[in-house]
């Protein structure tokens, strides 16, 4: 068990240091995502036949590898993080479109009719009456699309040790040492745990109107003519 912690030196970084690292490599991207994808739902929106090549595109390029991203990448960017970060945000965008897309057209019409009547113009009745009454599904993409990121940074270990905690699969299989290897899968499961249970917190947060769940309904205790009945 002592080995389990004991990060080879050429890693440059301690075990804290690798979770660090793949937080950023794996959260950034999610959150640069988000930002891409609400405007472009938006259009998608307003522009119904938009949706169809824009959902169309961001299949084609979730079908691109993220060693071919990352070949065409590195000649710009470099053996760096943002070789690693591009395709990953790229990568949420299969998700996250389609889920704000489809959150916002579950919004009732009578709503956005009140929400005009009040004045609402379209970009202010977008981020004030149709993002919220979508966070819920707004948060389910983003639970699917961080889960996601978390896992496929450890593909950038096959480009000078940016693969955050994937990195000790690498390390595991060079030094011998699975139980690196077993480090790294125990400890990016965790962290997608606890990121999912984060935003599972967010979206009770932001969603107040929301039910939490009901109680099971007590059993009904029979009647003792009715127990008789049963027990013949």
């Amino acid at each position: 068990m002592s080995g389990f912690f004991d990060i080879p030196s050429d890693l440059q970084h301690s075990w804290a240091g690798l979770i660090g690292l793949h937080l950023r490599e794996a959260l950034i991207p999610v959150a640069a995502g988000l930002l891409l994808a609400l405007p472009i739902a938006q259009l998608c929106g307003r522009l119904r036949w938009l949706y169809p090549p824009v959902l169309g595109m961001t299949t084609v390029l979730y079908a691109v590898p993220s060693l071919a991203f990352f070949v065409v990448l590195i000649d710009y960017t470099g053996q760096t993080e943002l070789t690693v970060m591009i395709p990953l945000a790229l990568y949420s965008l299969v998700v996250l479109i389609p889920a704000i897309v489809d959150g916002v057209r579950s919004v009732p019409q009578e709503t956005l009719a009140a929400a005009t009547a009040m004045g609402f113009g379209p970009v202010r009745r977008y981020t004030q009456v149709q993002l919220p009454i979508a966070a819920p599904a707004i948060i389910a993409g983003l639970r699917v699309a961080t889960a996601s990121s978390i896992s496929l940074v450890s593909v950038g270990a096959l480009i000078g040790n940016q693969g955050a905690l994937g990195n000790l699969l690498a390390a595991a299989q060079k030094y011998d040492r699975p139980e690196l290897a077993v480090n790294s899968v125990v400890t990016m499961a965790v962290l997608a745990i606890l990121c999912d249970a984060l935003l599972v917190l967010l979206r009770v947060l932001l969603t107040p109107w929301m039910p939490r769940g009901t109680r099971p309904k007590p059993a009904v205790r029979p009647e003792p003519f009715e127990a008789e009945g049963a027990a013949r």
